[in-house]
């Protein structure tokens, strides 16, 4: 404590505007109070620091320098929550440089994550035309064997219920039989080509 109340008094001593000999330190506490011509001098001892660190974490110069410029900013806004008993205001800018760098890094993988998944996502998943020419041909000759093992009632009861669409009573009128027989042939030629072509439940 006696260590911050020291700098204090120095800032105290140095009066505002006086930046000539001050230390960072003392720099930063007069930052603290509003003082701008400490802050301009202050940005001359440290600006040059940041902006190295930071290059050297992200590898980008223009997104460098916007970062450092963040954090010199933040220096300005912060100045008073420095304390001199937990390290030296270079370390407590450098610190908070490391830090901002570190944030930028760590959103720009996020980005890139993002992005990343967004494109799989995107991705058509690979379309086989010819093969599913061949499983649609298949499965139609399949079909029409089994449909080939079904009574005449049950087959010509399924190809107008299900592959022309007609009601139960549409198909009852064209057959020329009852109703229920209609819907009995259809259940049972329904179950039996199920069976027939694997279908399970």
């Amino acid at each position: 404590m006696a260590g911050r109340e020291r700098k204090l008094q120095a800032v105290s001593a140095a009066g505002a505007g006086d930046t000539g000999d001050a230390t960072a330190e003392t720099l930063l506490c007069m930052v603290a109070r509003g003082d701008e011509k400490a802050f301009e001098r202050l940005y001359d001892v440290v600006a040059g620091k940041v902006l190295g660190l930071i290059v050297r974490i992200l590898r980008d110069h223009a997104q460098s320098e916007e970062v450092a410029q963040e954090v010199l900013v933040e220096v300005w806004r912060t100045a008073g929550r420095y304390d001199p008993q937990r390290g030296s205001a270079l370390a407590w800018v450098m610190t908070m440089a490391h830090r901002r760098a570190v944030d930028r890094v760590r959103s720009a993988e996020a980005a890139t994550r993002r992005e990343d998944l967004a494109a799989r996502r995107d991705v058509e998943t690979p379309f086989d035309a010819v093969s599913e020419q061949v499983a649609a041909r298949v499965e139609r000759r399949q079909v029409q064997r089994c449909l080939s093992a079904l009574t005449e009632l049950q087959r010509e009861s399924i190809l107008l219920g299900y592959f022309q669409g007609y009601t139960y009573p549409e198909t009852a009128s064209l057959l020329g039989i009852p109703l229920g027989t209609v819907k009995t042939r259809m259940r049972d030629g329904l179950i039996r080509l199920r069976d027939c072509l694997g279908v399970t439940r």
